[in-house]
């Protein structure tokens, strides 16, 4: 008998609902079902609710309601919650593999037995699955990774990685948002602004989009860039569906 959804307090002004453990598709699209429905309830005194990949975090105004208040209606809408997988974008995204904007790419190739090449061929020849954001603001956890590029975490993280930088660690894929230190292994880099305050939707991906990879060259990734930092790149053509 599964002992979940749980239910955990977070802090004074907040609790986590639980769906089960690991990442799983699933379980996420349970998290995504209750952060739908509780979007459609809108009950009273709700400040935000956020996804991750097994729980929601629901946070609340406790001037304008209590904790047993909040929770008998999450309780309520749990009793008949199916599991709900977003109807997200797809998006197709342009990586630069080139050796200077890759630094671990052929280390990647050699501890996973394959050409760099094949790594690449690999990493575009996949479909991500956005689970979460987190971290920092527009960085997103993507699923989905092929079993043959599965690496732990670097044993010794880099205090700066630079902004753009796409990486891989486990089963999961990602780009860093901002230049930040980082753990998982850079086997690339996008021109594109994950996040950009300029824009009107200033985050790029959302729970739920799915990802793929195109291959570009260094003179086309110096070219977009700077269209990027001129603001005149069309980030629309990078959507496959609306």
């Amino acid at each position: 008998m599964s002992v979940y959804p749980q239910i955990r307090s977070f802090g004074d002004t907040g609790f986590s609902v639980e769906f089960g453990e690991g990442i799983d598709r699933g379980v996420n699209a349970m998290v995504m079902a209750l952060h739908a429905a509780l979007g459609d309830l809108k009950p009273g005194g709700l400040v935000e609710t956020v996804p991750s990949f097994r729980a929601l975090l629901v946070q609340y105004d406790p001037l304008a309601t209590s904790r047993a208040d909040l929770e008998a209606q999450v309780r309520g809408l749990l009793d008949d919650l199916k599991p709900q997988q977003r109807a997200g974008r797809l998006w197709r995204l342009p990586v630069c593999y080139a050796a200077d904007l890759a630094p671990d790419l052929a280390d990647v190739a050699e501890r996973c037995k394959l050409t760099t090449d094949r790594v690449v061929a690999i990493h575009t020849g996949g479909r991500f699955f956005v689970y979460m954001l987190g971290f920092m603001p527009g960085l997103a956890y993507m699923g989905g990774l092929d079993a043959t590029l599965h690496l732990p975490r670097r044993k010794e993280p880099r205090t700066k990685v630079p902004q753009g930088s796409v990486a891989i660690a486990e089963s999961m894929t990602t780009i860093y948002p901002w230049e930040s230190p980082g753990g998982w292994h850079l086997i690339g880099r996008t021109p594109l602004k994950l996040f950009d305050a300029a824009r009107p939707e200033p985050i790029l991906l959302g729970a739920g989009d799915e990802v793929t990879y195109f291959a570009i060259s260094a003179d086309d990734y110096v070219a977009m860039q700077r269209q990027v930092e001129q603001g005149s790149f069309d980030y629309a053509a990078l959507k496959v569906t609306p």
